[in-house]
């Protein structure tokens, strides 16, 4: 029987903006290597895999690569086809089994709201070759429990990187982000993730990257609400709200294309 997928941009107000997100609502657990195949055929930074349980779904995550342990704007996604598809009634709380435990969604106006938990990237010494592969100087190198995270000088400098996905590969993390402050004030920051060994050289916009950057920023400016900004070439705007040992993200969603899998 076909399988119905949807892909949505997250974190975005506008199609071909955001990040894209496939998204597989099914009866009953497939195969493993079959989720493997779709997410190399759909070749999107993640595809989202969702099955009911009693009172939530179970949620995976995939790159073309790897199953991954913590995605936002996959989540974002998938609570936003259980809604706009008439799986979760308007208003109800989506909820997500996964491998990085409960995870909770929330309609929010036009915004979708995700608990999250926060991952804070501890002082850490530069891995060798990290800087160098990244091209620049940092003020500032911790590690969470997924990532590394590398503040630098300037927006500018954010902006201009041009890494060495060669040589970032070897850094033996999920990713790196890479941060500054926001040059104009509608934003408090802005960060760019680079994760060639999940078989991502740069994500669009990361959600669960900003579980790390909310307490950091949060920490550096002395505010618990934020407004940040992924400066990749299709860019998105994530809120993130600290409330202890969680991180909530904001971002919107849109529809790009419906269809079905023959295979």
């Amino acid at each position: 029987m076909p399988v119905r997928i949807v892909q949505v941009d997250a974190f975005t107000s506008r199609p071909f903006a955001g990040n894209p997100a496939a998204v597989c609502i099914l009866p009953a657990s497939p195969a493993e290597e079959w989720m493997r195949d779709v997410a190399r055929e759909m070749n999107l930074s993640e595809t989202a895999f969702l099955v009911p349980l009693e009172d939530r779904y179970s949620l995976r995550w995939f790159t073309p690569a790897v199953e991954v342990d913590l995605c936002g704007h996959a989540t974002l996604a998938a609570a936003h086809v259980l809604w706009e598809n008439g799986h979760l009634a308007a208003g109800k709380q989506a909820r997500f089994q996964t491998r990085s435990g409960l995870l909770l969604a929330d309609q929010r106006g036009d915004w979708i709201e995700l608990d999250f938990p926060a991952t804070v990237a501890a002082p850490a010494e530069a891995p060798p070759h990290l800087l160098e592969a990244l091209g620049t100087s940092a003020k500032f190198v911790g590690k969470s429990r997924f990532d590394y995270l590398v503040e630098v000088e300037s927006e500018e400098r954010v902006r201009a990187l041009a890494p060495d996905f060669t040589a970032l590969r070897t850094v033996g993390v999920r990713g790196v982000i890479v941060t500054a402050r926001s040059a104009p004030a509608e934003f408090d920051f802005v960060s760019r993730f680079f994760a060639p060994g999940s078989g991502i050289d740069e994500d669009p916009v990361t959600g669960s990257a900003h579980c790390a950057l909310g307490p950091y920023w949060s920490k550096q400016l002395g505010k618990q609400e934020l407004v940040a900004y992924q400066a990749s070439a299709r860019g998105g705007v994530v809120r993130v709200r600290m409330a202890g040992d969680r991180a909530i993200l904001g971002g919107q969603a849109v529809t790009v294309l419906r269809g079905e899998l023959a295979a």
